[in-house]
């Protein structure tokens, strides 16, 4: 599950470019001065410099350019530079620095050993979903007796459910094993000790204030918790999961598990942590980096199936962590915000072909209608910020609506955080209960914000960027000025900004730097694509309009005058305002791409903004 331990969080595959508050605005600094010292119009954010740079260019043999960017990511020596470069296998922490985990590894392995049977109880979005197929595959393995629950999004909403523990317990289940979440699970926590199940959670939520303590469990695994040494702290459910499921297998035999088990899990453990957003450095980095390759050899019916139907074929073009996040998370997520999640298990488990073909174009179905039910609902909502002027002055948005699909509110809420640069909570009305999901803008701690208020909850969980929660609906009126209160004391106005990497001149690009640029990937959360600025650039050739809406500017800079080609998705109208014209200079924001097309592929760049000097 994405950031919150919640029952109405859905994942988020990319950060939204927002409103910076005052404490995020200290640690960038502002784009420096182009030559003549014309400023650009918008704001656009540089990191600081960095001392260390020049000399880890040095010592690891980098471009200048390169070197910065990895000093930005944390980097501070040639073997980290190394390390990030080229993610290996050998890179895996050791699960036992995990707090926890030996206790964890004796007791699953004391119930595979006595034939106890197992119940793992996951989450219904990407992160949960996986989780419970990583560590259902290797109890199996190992001999285990396995049976595992998927809640029901809108029937049972987020976390474990007192009446499953029991209902397992009646089926003889001596073992739960909570994936992606469980780490707020107190009542339900209670409860299997109350059944005399033994718990063991897995999770990487945060969990609550330390005067509430943890749940009672016979072990619990998160990063997250007072006293876990663990070096990632950014796992996400599965990747937690995967952790124990490392530490079993290597038990069982380590030459196998790292040689072959391993890196095939890590197939579904990088859909997962691209997925539900976590940032990709670290293990995350190994994880990603290491999955992509090993799912250019997709081996299960239910991964060959699933990328049919995205259209991808890992034979013709390796993946990205691109189409992980679009086209094959969202197909599994829809199962859980549109239907029902324990499929999803099915899908990655089933050997048979034609079930996995059913289930791969049922999954595709349901993705199609969340985009059309999104859409009417964000027509709705785009509409009332318009013409209510309450929103255009709220430092913390919350708008409601009557029979908003639950499923869905947290992807409306990043759009709403897309158009408004401020932070933002979408509730769906149903039955005298408010079901609501909020994400936020850099600097601004939401599950602070949400917890500041904790008494007016059901329910509620999440992280500094993304929270849900549940709630009667007549408290809803109270929630919204305590939120507007809070966020007024703490948020401060500012425009929207543009996060850039570095200043790149247009004569200064290379097909050999794009190649060392590559080696940044997979790029996502947390490791951004760079954004480059390049001042005073010129265009060469007349706007060329595409489809419309669309634009593509030669644009050249410097002695060598090299013209590049820059393509603006949607900038035909915002071209047009700024008088664009053969001659014109520019300010430019860009990302360096690369066209694959055989007739005329090569080195372009993609607008990210652009400015006229100021005169």
């Amino acid at each position: 599950m994405n950031a919150a331990g919640s029952p109405a969080l859905s994942a988020q595959a990319a950060e939204s470019q927002a409103t910076l508050s005052q404490a995020a605005l200290s640690q960038v600094r502002s784009a420096p001065d182009p030559p003549s010292g014309q400023a650009p119009v918008t704001r656009w954010i540089l990191p600081q410099a960095s001392s260390g740079a020049a000399t880890l260019a040095t010592s690891a043999g980098l471009p200048l350019i390169v070197a910065e960017l990895l000093a930005e990511r944390g980097v501070r020596n040639a073997a980290e530079a190394e390390q990030f470069l080229h993610p290996r296998m050998e890179h895996l922490l050791d699960p036992y620095t995990m707090h926890g985990m030996a206790a964890a590894v004796a007791r699953v392995q004391a119930a595979i050993a006595r034939r106890e049977l197992i119940l793992i109880y996951g989450d219904y979005d990407v992160d949960g979903t996986t989780a419970v197929v990583l560590l259902k595959t290797t109890i199996e393995m190992l001999g285990g007796e396995v049976r595992f629950h998927v809640p029901h999004r809108l029937r049972e909403g987020y976390g474990m459910q007192a009446e499953v523990l029991a209902a397992a317990a009646a089926l003889g289940v001596r073992l739960v094993i909570s994936v992606d979440t469980g780490i707020r699970d107190f009542v339900a926590a209670e409860a299997a000790a109350g059944l005399e199940l033994d718990l063991i959670v897995t999770d990487h939520h945060l969990p609550q204030d330390a005067g509430f303590g943890l749940p009672r469990a016979l072990a619990i695994l998160n990063p997250n918790q007072p006293g876990c040494g663990y070096a990632c702290k950014h796992l996400c459910g599965a990747g937690v999961a995967f952790k124990l499921a490392q530490a079993l297998l290597e038990a069982w035999d380590a030459d196998r598990a790292r040689g072959k088990i391993l890196p095939s899990f890590l197939k579904m453990l990088a859909i997962a942590t691209v997925g539900d957003a976590v940032p990709l450095l670290g293990e995350n980095r190994v994880f990603a980096s290491v999955g992509l390759e090993q799912l250019r050899r997709p081996a299960s019916a239910g991964l060959r199936s699933l990328m049919q139907v995205a259209k991808l074929d890992p034979a013709g073009r390796a993946l990205t962590a691109t189409d992980l996040a679009f086209r094959i998370a969202p197909r599994i997520n829809a199962a859980g915000r549109m239907d029902v999640a324990s499929e999803v298990v099915e899908l990655f488990t089933t050997r048979d072909a034609v079930r996995a073909g059913e289930l791969a174009g049922k999954f595709d179905r349901l993705n199609g209608e969340r985009q059309q039910s999104e859409a009417r609902m964000l027509e709705q909502i785009e509409c009332r910020l318009r013409e209510e002027a309450g929103f255009q002055k709220a430092r913390c948005i919350v708008i409601e609506g009557e029979g908003w699909h639950r499923g869905i509110i947290g992807i409306l809420a990043s759009r709403v955080v897309d158009r408004m640069y401020r932070p933002a909570i979408v509730v769906a009305l149903e039955d005298g209960e408010a079901y609501g999901s909020g994400r936020s803008v850099p600097g601004f701690h939401l599950l602070e914000a949400i917890e500041s208020c904790r008494e007016l909850f059901t329910r509620f969980g999440g992280h500094s960027h993304a929270v849900g929660f549940c709630l009667p609906a007549s408290r809803l009126p109270e929630l919204k000025s305590r939120l507007e209160t809070w966020a007024a004391e703490r948020v401060t106005e500012a425009p929207p900004s543009l996060r850039c990497q570095a200043v790149l001149p247009l004569d200064q690009i290379t097909e050999a730097l794009f190649g060392w640029l590559r080696r940044l990937e997979p790029l996502g959360n947390g490791n951004e694509e760079p954004i480059f600025v390049a001042y005073n650039t010129r265009l060469t050739a007349p706007v060329r309009v595409i489809k419309d809406r669309h634009v593509c500017l030669q644009l050249a800079q410097g002695a060598r005058g090299a013209s590049w080609a820059a393509l603006g998705w949607d900038w035909g109208a915002r071209a047009q305002a700024l008088g664009l014209e053969q001659g014109s200079v520019v300010h430019l924001a860009y990302k360096l791409k690369e066209n694959v097309h055989p007739s005329y592929g090569g080195l372009e760049l993609e607008i990210a903004d652009l400015v006229p000097p100021v005169s």
